[in-house]
C-alpha cells in the first residue's frame, strides 16, 4: 500500500499532464486505480509508448528519488558519514538506551511528577537533565528525575560547560551548586538566568565572587538533637582530614568535642561563634550547665570527663577541635553563619518548595570554611527529603543539587549512603569529581565504590588518566566479536579462512584518549553508550547567556576593586 496508493495518483497525475502535452485528449477524472492499471479507459487517443513513460517511468523514478533523499537525511542524522563524530562498534545503538531517550523520558517523567500528567507535551528538560548526544546522531540522552548521577571528568574536559550548566539553566525545581570558583564558571552563567525563574541565594563567606552578605543561615538550626549535632562536627572533620583518618583517636575525640559544644550551643540558642570561646577555655563551664538544663546529663558527663581528664590528653583533644573549626575565628566568614536584624535568614524549609537557586562557594582546601558549605548543601538535601515524606515521596518539582568540585569544598562524608534514596524523593544529585582516586581520598576506597555503584548513572569524560580506571571501564565496557580473515598457501593453492575473536570495545588507551566533547555514559542495565556533549555556549540562546556571564563577571572584577582598593589607599598607590 505504501507504494501502490503514491505510484497510482501519480499515474494519474503523469497520465494527465502527457495527454495534456501531446494533445490527444481531454483531463481524465479522478480514477488513480484505472490509471495504475487500465489506462485505455481514461486515455483512449494517447499513444502507449508515451503513457508508459509519463505515468510509470518517470513517476518511479521520481519515488526513487525521494527514497534516496530520506535515506540521505536519515543518515545524516543517525550517524551516517555525514556525521563528525561516529558511533563505536559494540558500543550502546538506540534501542540499548532507549530508556534515556525522549520517549521514555516522557512517560516516566509524567508517572514521576504529578504536574506533568494533563501535559500533552511537556518541554524535555522538564523530563530529565540532558548528558548529551548519542554519539553519531542527534537523539538526545537525559537522565530522567530519580536518577543520581557522578560525573568523573578531568579539568576543561567540559564537565562544567557541558554538564553543570546546561542542568542548572534547565532545571524545572530548587537548585543548589558548590563550586570553588565564579567569574567565567557555573556561577556567572546561570545568575541571571536563575534569578528571572525565583530568588538566587550566595553564601560566599570566603568571598569567591565578592559576594555582598544578603543573607545568613544558621548551621545549628538542626544541632538541637545530638544526631545533629554529630552530622554538623563530621563536616568539619571531614574538611579538615581525609577519610583515612576519621577513625583515629585525635580526629574521633576532637569531633566528639565540637559536637556537644555545638549540641550546648544549639539548645541555648547562641551563634555557633560562641563554640569558639567555649574551646578557648577548656574550663568554661557554660556548656555543661546548658547541657544539663536541657536534658542531655549523659553528653555533660562526657564532656566533664574530657575536660577534667590528664590535662595533656585534654590540650590535644580540645587543639584538635579548634584547628577543626579554625575558620570560625574569622570575623567574615563567621557573619555568615550569625544572627543579623540586616540581611534575610536562609531557610532551608521554605527553600525546597520553590524555584530559588543557592549558590555555595569556597576555596579550595578551605577548612572550616568549605565545612559549613558541606553543612548547608547537606542541610538543604534532609530537609528537601523530610518534605518529600510529608508531601507523599517525592517532590514536584525535584531538587537539582550540582556539587561541583564536590571533592574539595563540600565533602560531606555519608553521601554515598545518600545516594541511595535521594533519587527516590525527587532529590537529584549531580557529583562531578576530577579523578575516582579523588573520590577515594574523601570517602575512602569503599565509600566512592558505594558511591559508584548506588549512582544509576555514571558519566566519564576525557583526561582519565589513572591506568586501573580506565582497565576497569573497560572491562565494564565489554567485549565485542571481530572477524579475522587468514590467507595461507600451499601446493595445492591458496586457501582463505574466517575465524571470530573477542577483543575489547574501548581498551584503556583508547579510554584514556577519549576526544574533548565526548563522554561516556554507564546507566544501570544498559549498554555503555558513547556520548557528544553539548556546551551551553554552542546551544541557541548561547549569545544572550554568554553577555548575561560577562556582565556577572564584570561585576564580581568591580567588587573586588571596591574591596581591595581601601588597602592601597593604606599602602600608598599600586606599582
Amino acid at each position: 500500500m505504501a507504494i501502490a496508493v503514491p505510484l497510482a495518483h501519480l499515474a494519474w497525475l503523469g497520465g494527465n499532464i502527457t495527454t495534456y502535452l501531446t494533445g490527444t485528449g481531454p483531463w481524465a477524472p479522478y480514477q488513480p486505480t484505472d490509471a495504475l492499471l487500465h489506462p485505455d479507459r481514461l486515455w483512449p487517443h494517447t499513444g502507449n509508448t508515451a503513457l508508459m513513460v509519463g505515468r510509470l517511468i518517470v513517476p518511479i523514478t521520481l519515488l526513487l528519488a525521494l527514497a534516496a533523499l530520506g535515506a540521505l537525511w536519515w543518515n545524516r542524522r543517525d550517524g551516517g558519514p555525514g556525521r563528525r563524530k561516529k558511533s563505536v562498534a559494540g558500543m550502546a545503538k538506540r534501542g540499548d538506551i532507549a530508556p534515556l531517550l525522549s520517549k521514555q523520558t516522557t512517560a516516566k517523567a509524567r508517572s514521576l511528577r504529578p504536574s506533568l500528567k494533563n501535559t500533552k507535551s511537556p518541554a524535555a528538560h522538564e523530563t530529565g537533565i540532558l548528558l548529551g548526544n548519542l554519539a553519531g546522531t542527534r537523539r538526545e540522552v537525559r537522565m530522567g528525575y530519580e536518577d543520581v548521577a557522578v560525573a568523573i571528568m578531568a579539568p576543561r574536559s567540559g564537565k562544567t560547560t557541558a554538564l553543570a550548566i546546561p542542568a542548572i539553566l534547565h532545571a524545572p525545581g530548587p537548585v543548589v551548586l558548590t563550586s570553588n570558583k565564579a567569574a567565567g564558571d557555573a556561577y556567572t552563567a546561570t545568575l541571571e538566568a536563575r534569578a528571572r525563574i525565583g530568588r538566587t541565594w550566595t553564601m560566599d563567606p570566603q568571598q569567591i565572587a565578592y559576594a555582598e552578605r544578603t543573607m545568613w543561615w544558621n548551621p545549628l538550626t538542626a544541632a538541637t538533637t545530638l544526631e545533629g549535632a554529630n552530622r554538623l562536627a563530621g563536616h568539619f572533620l571531614a574538611a579538615s582530614v581525609d577519610a583515612n583518618q576519621h577513625g583515629d583517636f585525635w580526629s574521633k575525640a576532637g569531633s566528639n568535642i565540637l559536637a556537644q559544644l555545638f549540641l550546648a550551643a544549639a539548645n541555648d540558642q547562641r551563634p555557633i561563634t560562641d563554640v569558639m570561646a567555649w574551646l578557648a577555655f577548656p574550663g568554661d563551664r557554660t556548656p555543661l550547665d546548658i547541657l544539663r538544663d536541657t536534658g542531655f546529663a549523659a553528653v555533660a558527663a562526657q564532656l566533664k570527663g574530657t575536660v577534667e581528664g590528664p590535662p595533656e590528653t585534654r590540650d590535644g583533644i580540645f587543639e584538635t577541635a579548634r584547628q577543626y573549626a579554625a575558620a570560625l575565628l574569622n570575623a567574615e566568614i563567621g557573619a555568615w553563619v550569625t544572627p543579623h536584624d540586616d540581611v534575610e535568614e536562609f531557610r532551608p524549609e521554605e527553600f525546597v518548595t520553590g524555584r530559588d537557586t543557592l549558590y555555595l562557594l569556597s576555596k579550595d582546601g578551605g577548612g572550616g570554611a568549605s565545612a559549613l558549605i558541606a553543612a548547608c548543601a547537606d542541610a538543604v538535601m534532609r530537609t528537601a527529603t523530610a518534605e518529600a515524606e510529608r508531601g507523599g515521596g517525592r517532590l514536584d518539582p525535584p531538587l537539582l543539587a550540582v556539587l561541583d568540585e564536590a571533592a574539595n569544598v563540600c565533602k560531606i562524608s555519608d553521601l554515598p549512603d545518600l545516594y541511595s534514596h535521594l533519587g527516590s524523593r525527587g532529590i537529584i544529585p549531580l557529583t562531578i569529581l576530577q579523578s575516582y582516586r579523588q573520590g577515594q581520598k574523601v570517602w575512602g576506597e569503599a565509600g566512592m565504590d558505594a558511591m559508584w555503584s548506588a549512582s544509576t548513572v555514571k558519566v566519564i569524560g576525557s583526561g582519565i588518566d589513572d591506568p586501573d580506571f580506565a582497565d576497569k571501564l573497560s572491562r565494564l565496557i565489554g567485549d565485542h566479536d571481530v572477524e579475522t580473515t587468514s590467507v595461507s598457501r600451499s601446493e595445492s593453492g591458496k586457501s582463505t579462512s574466517v575465524s571470530m575473536r573477542q577483543e575489547r570495545i574501548l581498551p584503556p588507551d583508547a579510554i584514556r584518549a577519549l576526544a574533548k566533547g565526548t563522554a561516556l555514559c554507564f546507566a544501570t542495565g544498559m549498554r555503555a553508550a558513547m556520548l557528544t556533549l553539548r556546551p551551553w555556549y554552542a546551544e541557541p540562546g548561547a549569545e544572550e547567556r554568554s553577555a548575561a556571564s560577562a556582565r556577572a563577571s564584570k561585576a564580581i572584577t568591580a567588587r573586588a576593586i571596591n574591596k581591595t582598593a581601601p588597602n592601597r589607599d593604606d599602602y600608598g598607590p599600586a606599582a
